[in-house]
């Protein structure tokens, strides 16, 4: 994502991706997910990493956007399937992505 590697961006991720930000929540395709990185034009700088289970992961990031003066913490709960990131669920702070993790993990136990 940082480098704008759209075509790394869209291999990197499953079919469908799973995303949650700010602006919404659901499934888009491989190629919306590299048009967001384009558009959005975020940069995430890993501060710290969670392993919550083997699929699910929390990294803190520092985030800045074009025109950004200052980097914004956030946290990304991660899940991978297949060697693919299948889910990236952006929250504003480490804590509620980790709450949200656990959450996750459980609810996958008991399929």
């Amino acid at each position: 994502m940082n480098d704008a590697d759209l075509r790394r961006a869209a291999r990197a991720v499953g079919d469908p991706i799973v995303v949650l930000g700010p602006k919404g929540a659901g499934p888009i395709t491989p190629e919306q997910f590299a048009e967001w990185v384009e558009r959005s034009g975020i940069t995430l700088r890993p501060r710290s990493w969670h392993p919550v289970s083997e699929r699910l992961m929390v990294v803190e990031e520092d985030a800045t956007w074009p025109g950004s003066e200052s980097a914004t913490r956030v946290a990304t709960v991660f899940r991978v399937a297949d060697g693919k990131v299948t889910a990236a669920l952006r929250l504003p702070d480490l804590r509620q992505a980790l709450e949200l993790a656990y959450i996750c993990r459980e609810m996958a136990a008991t399929e």
